[in-house]
């Protein structure tokens, strides 16, 4: 009885320790790179900054509850294919505001390069990222 309590404590503070480690990287690569602040300058939405601010904190704690909770929805297909194109939306706009924060491209092509066809690769990085979406939603989901 003892044991299994010991047992569950150190299992509590191990997960507690890790998931302020992974929150704490993740404030980290917000703040440090300037993702929000970035989406906000591009999209020219300054005024709705609390509006983002209270989506992040929202969404990483729904994201939290459903990540430990046994919660099952029926819903309609449709449903499922609207959350899922918010999802790809909000993916591709953090990898684009990653990408030209970092300004992987430009010094990627040039480091290889490929100076005149870095619109080529990003069309390749677009379709390949649609194909591979397209691929696990009818192989992995249906």
């Amino acid at each position: 009885m003892i044991k299994n309590l010991l047992i569950n404590l150190i299992q509590l503070v191990i997960g507690f320790s890790g998931g302020l480690a992974v929150g704490a990287g993740f404030v980290a690569f917000i703040t440090v790179l300037g993702i929000i602040p970035r989406l906000i300058q591009l999209s020219k939405t300054e005024t709705l900054i609390r509006v983002y601010s209270a989506s992040v904190i929202l969404g990483l704690i729904m994201g939290t509850y459903f990540s430990f909770a046994a919660v099952s929805y029926n819903q309609p297909l449709i449903a499922l294919a609207s959350w899922g194109l918010l999802h790809g939306i909000f993916n591709g706009m953090l990898a684009a505001a990653l990408t030209e924060v970092l300004n992987v491209f430009p010094i990627l092509s040039r480091r290889i390069g490929i100076d005149n066809y870095l619109l080529i690769l990003l069309m390749a990085i677009v379709f390949g990222k649609i194909a591979g979406s397209l691929f696990q939603w009818t192989y992995f989901v249906r």
